[in-house]
């Protein structure tokens, strides 16, 4: 059985109600919704959340919501691996044995069905747990400076100053769009970022994270260019 589980608890602070703000007219959490829908892949499509709203919104685009989440899962400090061994465990409990699962963020609206495709394609036919959305970074990280406490400028890797930046291998940074794994996986508490993970590359103007209203803005605008 294959699964999708989208969390969205309703206690986003720096974006109040983000799950379900309006998003280029439609509440955030559906653009992850259609997607999934639209990708034909997935046995169910479940939302897991502590919120009665974004439960009723969820149900209107498509998913299934089962069951709300608990509080105990529900605070700010609660990672994303509990809440999808929660799901795991509870419809293997009480509708079928789960082999693959898709964690697709709520606040994806960039997310296409041909990714989500590819990654489920490289996870069971790929000698690994994971496939997850990545992107490159737009400038060579082996270049990165800080700023001192002196407010002077410092290099991370002095060693690279002088050379070209196509010399300089390419670097990338989770995508925040999906995770694809094996449910074993999942229930292991196996980590992403390693080799038994295959990476998904999204193009760089297809991501974009949002953490503020600055990042709202900006994948509107992103979003706005690249469908209409």
């Amino acid at each position: 059985m294959k699964i999708c589980v989208i969390p969205a608890r309703g206690g986003s602070k720096r974006i109040p109600r983000k799950n379900i703000r309006l998003f280029c007219g439609e509440p955030m959490i559906s653009w992850s919704i259609k997607a999934a829908i639209s990708s034909n892949i997935f046995d169910k499509i479940i939302v897991s959340t502590d919120d009665k709203e974004i439960s009723k919104i969820s149900q209107k685009y498509g998913a299934e919501i089962p069951f709300l989440r608990p509080k105990s899962l529900s605070d700010d400090f609660t990672g994303t691996i509990p809440v999808i061994k929660h799901t795991i465990n509870w419809v293997n409990k009480n509708i079928n044995r789960v082999e693959y699962v898709c964690c697709l963020y709520a606040t994806a609206p960039f997310v296409e069905p041909s990714y989500l495709i590819e990654g489920y394609d490289k996870l069971i036919n790929n000698d690994v747990n994971y496939t997850f959305s990545v992107t490159s970074f737009p400038f060579p990280i082996q270049r990165a400076i800080k700023i001192s406490k002196l407010n002077r400028v410092e290099m991370l890797n002095p060693e690279n100053f002088n050379k070209r930046s196509q010399d300089l291998e390419e670097t990338f940074h989770d995508a925040g769009q999906f995770y694809w794994g094996k449910a074993s996986s999942w229930i292991n508490e196996d980590i992403f970022f390693a080799e038994h993970s295959c990476p998904i590359i999204i193009p760089r103007y297809k991501v974009q994270d949002i953490d503020n209203e600055e990042d709202w803005i900006r994948a509107e605008k992103m979003f706005k260019v690249i469908n209409y």
